[in-house]
């Protein structure tokens, strides 16, 4: 028996050349192709007869040859095979292109079983290059369901199932993970059987089974290792927080808290009170006043003899954030720093200076808070903002600045509380689910590009009237191919041929981080009219002056992305709009986009765009720390990612340390999964 970390190379016909397409798909041993699952299934199970074909349905059915096959060479590279089959109902003209294989498989006089999807125009109906084979042959392609599995250039489907059907035959199944209780009480089915049917199912009944199973069980593994995780982190201790009176600090504020931020700070105290580190993530959508909780958790943290630090994405919101926090916070005796690397070198060694002596309470600052030149004093509490826009190894590094400190994480991006948890780990979620009073509500059109002349006015009224003006393009640059609107161009056209007498700015992803930060600054302090832009603003400088959004190209945005440009108006006291051009007349698109117009609520619009886009349009695949799913769907397993949560949660509970083989594998499967997926774990 072969074992299952064997290399894919002792299969039969995978050479070197071949294995390299399969790396492709990171498939590197044979337990990589065994979980190398189908993206669906053909079901040809059953038989029709010809008179029962459908336009572009394809079926099976059984036939036999009534001519010998005739091929002609049309020209170099193309051969053209002809032939007629019958059944008592009705003939069928196959043709076959460049396929000698049929001409010397398929024998006058003989009935074979066929596959395929008939065409009809004004001549008869025609069927063009079917699977086939004979009735005494083993179904490898008619008369079964049959895998479809992910491929890539040069790999076919029948060579990735022919490899399978090897592995599966050399070697066993991966472990049983699932305990006896749990696959009993849930009706999921053991790993042996779930392994063979999700590859050669019987039936589609069967396919079924065997994908909810193996989707439960990827969830069960991922939550088994959080509650794991929390267990661990449970078990860490640090002094409670004592002095809690936040009086002084809310008779600071100008304005009354909503009930969700009081709500959240009161969830921050309580963490505080525990005597274990806090960790905890507070989401909330734009506006909804988060840098309030922050303050109100770095009074806490200060107050209580430690130092706090709050990390932005980039030195203009660390900025902005530094001066609206210590206009709060320096009247009530709290030491507010801010590090960034375009401090001068004297000025960073300075503040450095400063935060290791203890002199400063609260440093916020960019990722020149993680250097290993940044030392603190004592540090209680860690903020991040925006923390997709880092990734958790910074978080970590900063974590690890002090002794097991307080970590609050904060997200302007609403996603659905299932998915947070999945995406930050072990962390508890606060939600901030109301806006403040007074906070602007932006009104939101979709048009075509007939409106072109209109939305031209309607930039030039507010550039009049002394706002300034997002343009949000797709790409940074023209594409081959693709008529998308690029900043580059887009830049240029308005500038020389629309609004030559107007200031117009251009961002993009590919400027080196110095200039992105001059570009933002100077928009910010109103020195240009026009900001054309990719989604690097997606996430940045507020700018309460800006009071119209238009959005080219909107059918290429996921929802959540359009949702969080929005945000970047109505900031101010001014009424502020956001276009939605389109070019796409596909009707659900449209549909979509329609829905988005009429809704500003966050978290409606992420749970709509999980549904349709998956979780990587949040935060973009790779930086998302999201786990790679193999079979699983964040989109559409929501209600079986709940069960397994709560099945795993309870097992770990009760038999987190049992010594059964199950366990034992589970342990292994879960320090697998987390050494794969590297970014999730805290």
């Amino acid at each position: 028996m072969a074992r299952l970390s064997d290399p894919i190379t002792i299969l039969k016909g995978i050479g070197p050349a071949k294995a390299k397409q399969f790396e492709t798909l990171n498939i590197f041993t044979l337990e990589d192709l065994i979980c190398h699952f189908p993206r669906g299934y053909e079901d040809r199970t059953k038989l029709v007869t010809i008179d029962k074909l459908q336009v572009d349905v394809p079926a099976c059915f059984r036939a036999m040859v009534m001519n010998t096959p005739r091929t002609t060479h049309v020209r170099k590279g193309l051969d053209i095979t002809k032939v007629q089959v019958a059944d008592h109902t009705a003939r069928l003209n196959l043709t076959f292109f460049n396929s000698r294989y049929v001409s010397e498989n398929l024998r006058y006089g003989q009935e074979y079983i066929f596959y395929g999807a008939v065409s009809g125009d004004f001549i008869g109906y025609n069927m063009t290059n079917p699977a086939f084979e004979s009735l005494d042959s083993q179904p490898v392609t008619t008369r079964r369901v049959l895998p479809i599995y992910p491929l890539t250039a040069g790999l076919t489907n029948g060579a990735v199932l022919k490899a399978v059907r090897q592995a599966m035959a050399i070697c066993d199944t991966p472990a049983e993970i699932l305990p006896g209780p749990i696959r009993e009480r849930y009706g999921i089915l053991p790993a042996e059987q779930a392994y063979r049917a999700i590859h050669e199912p019987r039936d589609m009944a069967e396919a079924e089974a065997a994908k909810r199973r193996l989707i439960f069980e990827e969830f069960f593994v991922f939550s088994a290792g959080l509650s794991l995780m929390r267990a661990a982190r449970a078990e860490k201790r640090c002094p409670p927080y004592e002095n809690l009176n936040l009086t002084p600090f809310y008779a600071a504020l100008p304005f009354r808290l909503t009930g969700a931020q009081q709500r959240c700070i009161d969830e921050i105290l309580k963490d505080f009170r525990s005597g274990a580190p806090m960790n905890r993530l507070v989401q909330g959508d734009v506006g909804s006043g988060k840098t309030m909780v922050a303050a109100a958790a770095a009074y806490a943290a200060v107050t209580n003899g430690r130092q706090a630090a709050m990390m932005a994405p980039t030195e203009i919101l660390a900025e902005q954030h530094h001066a609206s926090l210590s206009k709060l916070l320096e009247p009530l005796g709290i030491r507010v720093g801010l590090l960034t690397g375009s401090l001068t070198p004297k000025n960073k060694a300075l503040v450095r200076s400063r935060i290791e002596t203890g002199e400063l309470d609260f440093i916020v600052g960019t990722h020149a808070l993680v250097t290993d030149k940044t030392v603190f004093s004592d540090l209680g509490l860690v903020i991040t903002d925006e923390q997709h826009r880092f990734g958790v190894g910074q978080r970590s590094r900063l974590s690890a600045k002090g002794d097991d400190p307080h970590l609050l994480v904060m997200s302007a991006t609403p996603i659905p509380r299932t998915l947070a948890l999945l995406m930050y780990g072990d962390l508890e979620v606060s939600i901030l689910d109301e806006l403040p009073p007074g906070r602007q509500t932006v009104d939101t059109f979709l048009v075509n590009e007939s409106y072109r002349p209109r939305i031209n006015n309607f930039i030039r009224k507010h550039a009049q009237n002394g706002n300034q003006i997002y343009v949000v393009c797709p790409a940074v640059e023209e594409t081959d191919g693709m008529s998308l609107k690029s900043a580059t161009e887009w830049a240029e056209t308005l500038q020389t041929a629309v609004f030559p007498d107007l200031r117009i700015a251009l961002l993009h992803g590919q400027m080196k981080g110095a200039e992105k930060e001059r570009v933002m600054s100077e928009f910010a302090k109103g020195n240009a009219d026009i900001m054309v832009a990719t989604t690097v603003i997606e996430v940045g400088v507020d700018v309460p002056n800006a009071t119209l959004m238009i959005v080219e190209d909107a059918d290429r945005f996921g929802l959540s992305q359009l949702h969080q440009l929005r945000g970047r108006v109505g900031r101010g006291q001014d009424k502020s709009y956001c276009i939605l051009t389109t070019r796409n007349r596909n009707p659900e698109t449209l549909q979509r986009l329609k829905a988005f117009c009429k809704t500003t609520d966050g978290f409606k619009i992420a749970q709509e765009d999980l549904k349709m886009r998956g979780p990587g349009d949040f935060f973009g695949s790779r930086q998302s720390g999201l786990p790679t799913f193999r079979v699983a769907s964040l989109g559409s397993d929501l209600e079986t990612l709940t069960v397994a949560q709560q099945a795993s949660k309870d097992w770990i509970e009760g038999h987190g340390a049992a010594d059964t083989p199950e366990a034992k594998a589970l342990r292994s499967r879960i320090q697998t999964l987390f050494e794969r997926s590297e970014g999730t774990m805290n």
